[in-house]
């Protein structure tokens, strides 16, 4: 059997795979390299070479540079969108603003920082939000070159091919009209979504959390409702103590006064609501520079037990500040330094560098368990975070400094100032990204040479024989498109490239507009929750099912099909 048919069967069996779910693209992936190698189509050193790519080197760089983005305030202040409006003006201002976002950093950060947020907004049911908010980021993701991944990995191909790589904006001008066609189209879809409310959200363990109003904070001089102190999901505001005498239950038209200490009963999830609120110095805030957070349950030897944080001196012993304490369903009250601790209490700590060094840890806590939640970074910090990420970014567009050398350059400085630790590097590291697409550079790379790609080329002209050049592109459009439906993104753009780049090659023209049919086409997964990761990640949250995303997605897909055919040629003839 020839190279050409051996590659053919390996990736018609890895497609297959992909298909009916067998395994996790990056397995599949995997093992269709695997199988490349033992079988002598390529040499040890030619598949490793492809997992050191320039483009796969600054993809895994940007997703652990948006370990820290998510920790600054700009993802509060996007939050603060939500809920103010109507269902059409919220769409539009959370759909612009997270499609701009989405362009500079990757969009699955952005998807899984925010869906948090809307799922605790009250004003709005969180499957009217979710959808778009989900979409409007992989739109946004085709405004520039490291908006997605798929764009990153493209561009690899065009490398390997000995291509010009493609410019930060060059993807601009398609983009920019795609975005406002894909707004307009999710504004107006948004409402025939359904309202899928949580239930039974009153039956998460509730965790005292206390708040102290600063003179500055924006929430002095108004009343509770207008502040919307009430209408926290998973959050309730049930005392307010000031001058010492505490009020329960709080009046919603009592008026906040700087020096209030307010305190709520909610789940864990609940503490990023404290970040939306200017001015509100929630307890152990100045401990709090980022870290992720830990949950420790009090031992019955602990000699916490019977005591209380502040004659404890907690922060002083541990090198950590309690955020918030728990006890069961039991909702509790008073000061949250002044709560006399029990056995089998539950404490939410932001922990120092000395913590898991601290004296007894083992004695006075019967487990301690890591989350998946972090507090925001200080002011200083987060400002740094942001200019030095747009400072990294710019001097890259300038040709001043290359994205790889300047991301490097900027992890760094994170490492140095505490906005991101090595755990947290550790456990973001995008092991199965980095499986994919260097495996798919490889085979890529072989469909070139072996002639398969070529040999797909011919079967796609003999179809549109005839039509021209233009019906070609759409050809190839539309293929990458329901490849990306039915695999995934990267995936589509792995196999998808080499045949278009064979099929510009065959007609003799400029290969650009067919490798911005592979770019556009790729990042169309609309239809379908398994095309895409932020699809999947929304599916879930947001308790659709299938017919939501086809409600939406089938005419959001046809709008921007027709866009991207329509828009390609003029900006990039053939």
């Amino acid at each position: 059997m020839s190279e050409t048919w051996l590659l053919a069967c390996i990736l018609l069996a890895m497609v297959g795979g992909l298909i009916a779910g067998v395994a996790k693209p990056a397995t599949m992936f995997f093992i269709a390299l695997l199988s490349t190698y033992l079988l002598g189509l390529v040499d040890l050193n030619q598949a490793l070479i492809s997992f050191t790519n320039n483009g796969l080197v600054v993809l895994v760089l940007l997703v652990l540079a948006a370990t820290a983005l998510e920790k600054t305030w700009l993802i509060g202040k996007l939050s603060q969108v939500i809920g103010k409006g109507s269902l059409y003006s919220t769409i539009g201002k959370l759909g612009l603003s997270t499609a701009l976002l989405s362009s500079f950093t990757n969009n699955t950060a952005v998807v899984a920082s925010l869906i948090g947020v809307v799922r605790r907004n009250q004003t709005h049911a969180p499957s009217k939000l979710l959808l778009p908010l989900n979409f409007a980021a992989i739109l946004g993701g085709t405004l520039t070159l490291i908006g997605t991944s798929t764009n990153l990995i493209v561009n690899s191909f065009v490398e390997n091919a000995g291509l010009t790589p493609l410019g930060f904006f060059e993807f601009t001008q398609v983009g920019i009209i795609i975005v406002a066609v894909g707004l307009v189209v999710l504004m107006l879809l948004a409402n025939t979504l359904p309202d899928r409310r949580e239930e039974n959200v009153d039956e998460a363990l509730p965790y005292l959390l206390e708040a102290h109003v600063a003179k500055q904070s924006q929430l002095v001089g108004k009343s509770v409702i207008d502040n919307r102190l009430r209408s926290l999901k998973k959050l309730y505001l049930v005392e307010l103590e000031r001058s010492g005498i505490r009020i329960c239950p709080v009046p919603p038209n009592m008026v906040i006064q700087a020096g209030d200490m307010l305190r709520f009963s909610g789940a864990v999830e609940s503490v990023e609501l404290l970040h939306q609120f200017d001015g509100l110095e929630w307890f152990g805030k100045q401990h709090a520079k980022g870290q992720n957070l830990v949950e420790a349950v009090l031992g019955p030897s602990s000699k916490l037990v019977g005591t209380s944080l502040k004659d404890a001196r907690f922060r002083e012993v541990y090198d950590s500040a309690v955020m918030a304490i728990r006890r069961g369903h039991a909702p509790l009250k008073g000061g949250l330094g002044d709560i006399v601790l029990q056995p089998g209490d539950v404490l939410l700590i932001t922990p120092g560098d000395r913590f898991t060094q601290s004296p007894n840890l083992t004695t006075d806590f019967a487990a301690i368990s890591g989350l998946d939640l972090n507090v925001r970074l200080d002011d200083k910090r987060s400002n740094w975070v942001i200019l030095g990420f747009v400072l990294t970014i710019l001097l890259s567009v300038l040709e001043v400094v290359p994205l790889a050398k300047g991301l490097v350059v900027l992890l760094l400085s994170y490492f140095a100032i505490g906005a991101v630790s090595l755990t947290e590097l550790k456990r973001r590291f995008p092991i199965e990204l980095v499986v994919i697409v260097g495996s798919a550079l490889c085979l890529a790379t072989l469909m070139i040479n072996t002639g398969l790609a070529a040999t797909l080329a011919d079967c796609v002209i003999s179809v549109f024989n005839g039509q021209g050049v233009f019906a070609a592109f759409v050809g190839v459009f539309f293929i990458t498109l329901i490849v990306t439906e039915l695999i995934t993104n990267n995936a589509a753009a792995a196999l998808a490239f080499p045949v278009a780049y064979a099929v510009a090659t065959s007609y003799g023209v400029d290969p650009r507009p067919f490798i911005m049919a592979v770019v556009f086409g790729a990042s169309a997964s609309f239809i379908s929750p398994y095309g895409y990761q932020t699809n999947l990640m929304v599916y879930n949250a947001g308790n659709y099912k299938i017919s939501d995303f086809v409600r939406v997605g089938l005419p959001l897909s046809v709008v921007y099909s027709l866009t991207v055919i329509f828009t390609v040629p003029y900006f990039f003839p053939f």
